[in-house]
């Protein structure tokens, strides 16, 4: 998925995750995650594609936030549904 048209504002949207009642993931699951997430993004520079760096800083705010990989499909889904903080660029 590329939402490179959107520019986020990760800190106020780390206020409405924050905000957002749901089990967040354990340390293990975390790093699981993480190491998931890495796989991904290489697998996807390997095909041309790769994440703007407000991009890469929004799903690495969400992993700080310990959120499980299907809240985060479901934030950026709603992010980029609601045209949030549309890019001047």
């Amino acid at each position: 998925m590329s939402f490179a048209k959107f520019h986020f504002d990760i800190e106020a949207i780390r206020a409405q995750v924050r905000a957002v009642d749901f089990v967040r993931g354990s340390v293990d699951e975390v790093a699981q995650w993480r190491h998931d997430e890495q796989e991904t993004r290489a697998n996807h520079a390997v095909g041309g594609i790769s994440l703007s760096a407000n991009e890469a800083a929004l799903l690495d705010m969400l992993m700080e936030e310990a959120v499980p990989p299907s809240l985060v499909s479901q934030i950026v889904a709603g992010l980029v549904r609601s045209g949030i903080a549309p890019s001047a660029a």
